[in-house]
């Protein structure tokens, strides 16, 4: 399967059984905390080299409430901590790697 166009396509895609295996890891990452497996997303995030990998672990640390370890990877990616929402910024990572 292609990779979604945008956002909302990507976010119809978290009924299925789980992301394409053509995705890049980053998408999956997201794919699978989209889904409610944090873990999985964690798994993935951290085995990724990089400011993305970091980005997708900074989230994944904040949505768990761990400001200092989300801080850690944020530093890491080279991003502030975030203001908006945990869901404005899933949507925000979704859109950087569809356009990657």
């Amino acid at each position: 399967m292609p990779l979604p166009e945008n956002v909302d396509e990507f976010e119809k895609t978290l009924d299925r059984q789980a992301p394409d295996t053509s995705w890049p890891d980053g998408l999956k990452a997201l794919w699978w905390e989209g889904a409610g497996d944090w873990q999985a997303s964690h798994d993935i995030a951290e085995a990724m080299k990089g400011p993305v990998g970091s980005w997708i672990h900074a989230y994944l640390h904040r949505r768990e409430g761990d400001r200092w370890n989300a801080g850690y990877w944020y530093n890491r990616a080279g991003r502030p901590y975030p203001e908006h929402s945990l869901q404005e910024e899933f949507r925000e990572i979704v859109a950087y790697l569809l356009q990657e």
